[in-house]
């Protein structure tokens, strides 16, 4: 059996396992991260997203072989990386901000989609750090969630731009926040 060697949540992984196995697989049986979840294997429920490379990727369909040295992030592993080692900030800061957005707005239901869910809603915020609902809608339309908590996911995801724009806020330096105090 292969020996796979990957950057997992900051980490150097190493799990030896069958040829072609996809990423979900090996992230789960061999690497113990069980949050992100399989729920189609074909990539069309966005259960299995993780990042790579700051990417929501559905892990079901790729083989971990073809991670190579590319930086994967699981739902474990969201709130640490988007810190970047930066100091935390009390009880809140050790989530992502989707990760408390979706706890105040008691989002899931089931729950079972909601790290697939988490791990698109950060993707966007990353790329887009106050999206309008159009923007939501279409970041998230690949994620589907079988209780119908759209409205409440789409709510989370406003908070969650909000606590984030906070944080930068609060995290900026005496001054940058209004163009170094003049």
């Amino acid at each position: 059996m292969p020996r796979y060697q990957l950057w997992v949540n900051g980490e150097r992984q190493e799990a030896e396992a069958p040829d072609g196995i996809p990423l979900l697989w090996l992230l789960r049986d061999h690497l113990g991260l069980l949050g992100t979840k399989f729920g189609c294997g074909r990539g069309l429920c966005g259960a299995c997203t993780v990042h790579i490379d700051g990417e929501p990727v559905r892990s079901c369909r790729l083989e971990a072989s073809d991670v190579g040295d590319r930086r994967v992030i699981t739902i474990e592993g969201l709130a640490a990386a988007a810190r970047g080692g930066a100091a935390r900030e009390g009880a809140g800061a050790r989530l992502h901000p989707c990760q408390q957005a979706w706890i105040e707005e008691d989002v899931p239901q089931c729950g079972y989609c909601q790290a697939g869910q988490i791990m698109s809603a950060a993707a966007l915020l990353a790329r887009n750090p106050r999206p309008d609902d159009a923007a939501i809608d279409a970041a998230m339309i690949g994620n589907l969630c079988r209780c119908g908590t759209y409205v409440l996911i789409r709510r989370a995801i406003h908070r969650a731009a909000a606590i984030a724009g906070t944080r930068r806020m609060s995290a900026a330096p005496s001054g940058a926040a209004d163009g170094g105090g003049r």
